[in-house]
């Protein structure tokens, strides 16, 4: 009997470099969303906000984020955007500047995809462009499932409202209703994680992000095989056993560059 193998990479975060390799060798390649860079945590000078506002800005924002300060850190970036209108008379104002420089991010990131891609949206992404860059090897998949060697992979992307009011943020009922669209599933792929404390907390931003409890409820229910997600980029758990289910975090790809691998 013939064997499978997937790669499976989230949180890619503007490396396209390491991208246009995550396919080799495998029989299709997974991604579970993040594909752009607003901000590096862990280089400032990284990203869309430091490529506007300078790394001095940008570390002043991390600190105010990881304080957990969220009221000052959108003043903070009210003020920065003010200022650079004010200075550059920006055509069509923040989220025009925003889209520009996604939209090159984009193009590079979707032509790294290798055939096939089945992808799904990360919180940070914006998913009315995606059809404009994803080729025809590369499908984009939200509540939604595909068999891949037999088994059926079941795709849920975005991730649940929080202060940080990133782009691809929903309400919990609507989360909810994505995953119960799917029926069962072998293998059940997401941005983020159930709402476990272990999996759902970053032990470098020394915070919780946040998980769902609709794909805990679901990880009991359906019983898959595995439960792929990204979004926490250094949990204190990187994989959890949950009865017949493999919880697993497949892995910050923009800091790793390596694929996580499924065989079967």
């Amino acid at each position: 009997m013939r064997r499978h193998r997937v790669h499976v990479v989230s949180d890619v975060h503007g490396n396209s470099r390491d991208l246009a390799l995550a396919g080799e060798g495998a029989d299709a390649l997974i991604c579970l969303g993040d594909l752009v860079l607003f901000l590096d945590y862990a280089d400032h000078s990284r990203g869309i906000f430091p490529d506007l506002f300078g790394v001095a800005n940008a570390d002043r924002i991390v600190a105010l984020r990881t304080a957990r300060r969220f009221t000052e850190a959108r003043d903070f970036g009210r003020a920065l955007w003010a200022r650079l209108e004010e200075a550059q008379g920006v055509d069509g104002g923040r989220e025009a500047v925003i889209e520009k420089a996604v939209r090159k991010q984009y193009a590079e990131l979707f032509a790294a995809f290798p055939t096939p891609t089945y992808a799904t949206y990360g919180n940070v992404d914006i998913p009315r462009l995606w059809p404009e860059y994803a080729a025809p090897g590369t499908s984009v998949l939200d509540g939604e499932r595909v068999e891949i060697g037999g088994r059926v992979f079941g795709f849920v992307g975005g991730g649940l409202r929080t202060p940080m009011r990133t782009p691809y943020e929903i309400d919990d009922e609507t989360y909810a209703a994505k995953i119960a669209a799917l029926g069962e599933v072998d293998v059940l792929c997401t941005h983020i994680p159930p709402d476990v404390p272990e999996l759902c907390y970053d032990t470098v931003a020394r915070r919780f992000e946040r998980g769902s409890s609709a794909l805990l409820d679901a990880v009991h229910t359906l019983r898959p095989a595995y439960h792929l997600f990204g979004h926490v980029h250094q949990p204190l758990a990187r994989r959890m056993r949950i009865g017949a289910t493999e919880c697993v975090n497949v892995g910050h790809f923009a800091s790793t560059g390596t694929p996580w691998a499924l065989e079967w």
